[in-house]
């Protein structure tokens, strides 16, 4: 099986739906998967946020977030794009934690990278 890596830097809707879609793809095929949020991104953390806005596919991040969320795939949050947003981590999914670049890198370099 291979590792995917799925990064997401946008505070987008569409660009949340198919990072997240992908993923879920990837782990329900038995392939190991991490995510990392960059940027905008980061602001897909937040437990609080409403994931039901569809997309013209007619599918929304809450399609495909909570398996992610429920199989423990693990997500880093880039910590400085998270602290100058002002998104603290007791706002986070449980298979959520603040992380930094010499992670990302390192699985990168072990990985298939997708961003979004």
């Amino acid at each position: 099986m291979a590792n995917f890596l799925f990064v997401l830097g946008k505070d987008d809707n569409e660009a949340a739906t198919r990072c997240f879609q992908f993923a879920k793809i990837a782990h329900s095929k038995g392939h190991h998967v991490d995510l990392f949020f960059i940027d905008g991104g980061v602001t897909w953390a937040n437990r609080s946020r409403d994931l039901t806005q569809k997309t013209d596919t007619g599918d929304c991040p809450k399609d495909y977030l909570p398996y992610l969320v429920e199989n423990e795939v693990k997500i880093g949050i880039c910590t400085p794009c998270a602290k100058n947003r002002k998104i603290d981590e007791s706002l986070f999914y449980s298979n959520m934690q603040l992380d930094g670049g010499p992670h990302l890198i390192d699985m990168a370099a072990e990985a298939k990278v997708f961003n979004f």
